[in-house]
Parts: structure tokens; sequence; C-alpha cells
């Protein structure tokens, strides 16, 4: 069982790499979905079949082709599967704030709900294997983040707040509600959030098992999507996911001639070298921008030939995270991966908030997160293939 993400700024194509990476393991024999994590979905429109996508199927996944599927969250969907008792309360409880009841049904979709139908899809799918490969379409970065944080956040709640909410319902319920209009949660409200929970069981481990699964990071070679990738890069590092590659799309080919593109041949130059330098202990693909739009089956096989040319996209390239922030004896400690290194003297240096490691000709900028953007690194230590630096 392989899971990969494949996530990155809005609109930096990684629909259609998703989409092409599906259908690349599909033609080497893979059992394959793709499933769009995004709320505005845009994964069957890549397929551009009217014969498979024009109507909505009965079934939950759309297969394209014998070993290839594709699955577009419906959240009402599944609200009725998995959130109905939560749903109908919320619901009611908006309904009585004054709320027609077309807006209240709306409002009631808190965030949030979407990301953990995702995440019991993909528990249930690798529970049963269903499949041999799921290929994630990631929203933007920011809810990227929040999804994969999801599970440590509801175990929190479940082992912190969920008991005590749960027997003050059933004590205090009957007496606030003699007094009160508000309507309170029955304990059906409780035991659905509990079947939720069990449902989710395991798939924390799942989601940090570099095994299992690996986070690919799509950007364009310009300056701002690399910015937010690096930050990307850092922060599934800090919730213990492995990033295996690096895909930099849209890439001008150096066959173009006209002048017009002169200087965006030379900022993309620029910009491809300073992601060479950011993310150097992954692979880094780079992928050209064809000269037409990559839409259909017929296209997305070009994407994936170009992309994978002469490798599996079900390898893993890396099973370990580049970077390891964690807190030991009260100190805050930032660990890097770094082969291939003899030990010489480290030099450190700040620059807002991005910390710059250089260790003889080798030179890494690490964004840092903002707990640590304020510190000042004060020792560094290479042991082995490892360099661990403290924070005060």
């Amino acid at each position: 069982m392989r899971i990969i993400f494949y996530t990155g700024k809005g609109g930096v194509g990684k629909t259609t790499i998703s989409a092409a990476t599906g259908m690349k393991l599909a033609s080497l024999g893979y059992k394959t979905i793709v499933i769009s994590l995004d709320v505005a979905h845009s994964l069957r429109d890549s397929f551009d079949s009217q014969e498979h996508l024009i109507a909505q199927p009965a079934e939950k996944q759309i297969q394209i082709s014998d070993n290839l599927w594709i699955q577009e969250i419906n959240v009402q969907e599944a609200i009725v599967e998995y959130w109905d008792e939560v749903y109908n309360y919320i619901r009611s409880l908006l309904n009585r704030s004054g709320l027609e009841s077309l807006v209240a049904e709306e409002i009631a979709v808190f965030p949030g709900m979407e990301e953990i139908c995702a995440l019991l899809y993909i528990n249930q799918y690798v529970r049963e294997n269903t499949y041999d490969v799921i290929i994630l379409d990631c929203a933007p970065t920011g809810e990227s983040l929040r999804f994969v944080s999801i599970p440590t956040t509801l175990e929190w709640y479940m082992n912190r707040i969920f008991k005590l909410e749960r027997n003050l319902a059933k004590i205090a319920g009957p007496i606030i509600e003699t007094v009160s209009s508000v309507p309170l949660p029955k304990d059906a409200y409780f035991q659905n959030i509990q079947n939720l929970f069990e449902k989710l069981e395991g798939i924390d481990k799942v989601l940090t098992n570099p095994k299992i699964t690996t986070v690919r990071l799509v950007t364009n070679p310009e300056k701002i999507v690399i910015k937010e990738t690096q930050r990307a890069f850092m922060y599934f590092c800090l919730y213990g996911l492995c990033i295996d590659a690096v895909i930099i799309n849209r890439i001008f080919p150096e066959g173009i001639d006209a002048k017009f593109f002169e200087i965006w041949k030379q900022t993309q130059r620029r910009y491809i070298e300073e992601a060479e330098n950011y993310f150097s202990n992954v692979p880094i693909w780079k992928v050209n921008l064809f000269d037409d739009q990559i839409i259909g089956e017929a296209g997305l096989h070009k994407l994936g030939d170009v992309l994978y040319p002469n490798i599996d996209p079900a390898e893993r390239f890396s099973e370990q995270s580049p970077y390891q922030f964690r807190k030991v004896d009260d100190v805050y400690q930032l660990a890097m991966q770094l082969p291939f290194l003899t030990k010489q003297e480290v030099n450190l240096t700040k620059h807002g908030d991005e910390l710059i490691v250089t260790i003889g000709g080798f030179k890494r900028h690490v964004a840092l997160p903002r707990s640590l953007a304020s510190t000042k690194a004060i020792g560094a230590k290479l042991t082995g293939q490892q360099l661990v630096i403290t924070f005060q």
C-alpha cells in the first residue's frame, strides 16, 4: 500500500500532475485511486471525458480505466453517511438562533468536515486494502496542513474534552432544558463522534509512516511560490511526514527564442537554482511548460511519461524526514539529515524567519516555525549524517 500527497500553492498544476501520476501507475499495473481533497474540485475536468464524467454516477469512485479510479469527496453525501447526528444538532442550534433553514444547513458544514470525511475514506481503503496506491490531490498548502493535523487534534479532543462534555450533557442537560430554549446535544450526538473516532483510529500512524506515505511538493520557478514551498517543506517535516520529491512545474523550455520570454527565463533559472539549494536532500523533478494545455487521457499519459520517464511513481524516494523539530529538556532542537559531510566548522546565521546553515561548501536555508523564529541558535553538533542545532 502506498499513499502519495501532491500539494502546493494554488495554481501550480498539482491536480494535473496527480491525474497524470494516476494514469502512469495504472499503466504499470497498480490498482490506483486519485482522490481530490480540494473543496473546489477540478480532478474530473482533467480527464475531459464526457462518457465517464458528465453525469454524477451512483458510485463514489468513478472508474476511468481498468486500474484507475477517481473520487471527489462529496461532503453532503458524507454527512448523511458519517455525521448525521452531529450535523442535525448544529443545524437545529443555528436554526434556533434565527437563521433561515437553508442558511443554517449550509453553515452547519463547519470547517474540517471535508478533511475528516476524506480521512475516513482513506482509512477505510487502507484497512480493506482496496487499492495498491492512493494519490491525494490536495487543497492549497494551508488546507493540506490542516488536513494532516486533524488526527492529532481529534485525538487530543477525545482524550481531554469529549468524556467531560458527554457526562456534563447527561447530568446537566435535563436541568438546563427547563430554563433555556437552547437545545443540548443528546447522547446520540456523542455516540456519532465516538463512532467517527473509532473509524479514524490508526490513520495518524499511516500518514506518518514513510514506508506507506510520502509528500511530493509541486511548485513553479517563481519567488512567491518557491517561498511558500519552502515553508510547506518545513511544516510537513514539523508534522512528521516524509517529503520524497519536489516537482518544479511549467519551466520555459530553452528553445523559446522570443525576446518577450527572456526575462522570464532568467527569473526561472534563478529560482530553480534557489529551489535546488532549499531542497537538495530530496529528488527534484523538472517539467517544462507544454505547448498546449494538458487535458484528457492522451495529454495526461504524455505528462506522465515526461515526469516519470524511467522510474516507478510508487517507489519511495526517501524514507526519512529531512528535518525534525523537537524539544529536549526544555530546549528546542532542529535535527537535519546531512549525508556525505565531514566534520567541519559549522556556520549558522539567521535572516528573518530563516536559518542559514553553512558547512564548508554546503549551504542550506531552513524556514523556521513561528515559535523558533525569534530564538537564537546557540550550538550545533555534527554526528554521523545528522546535524543537531540547539536554540536558546
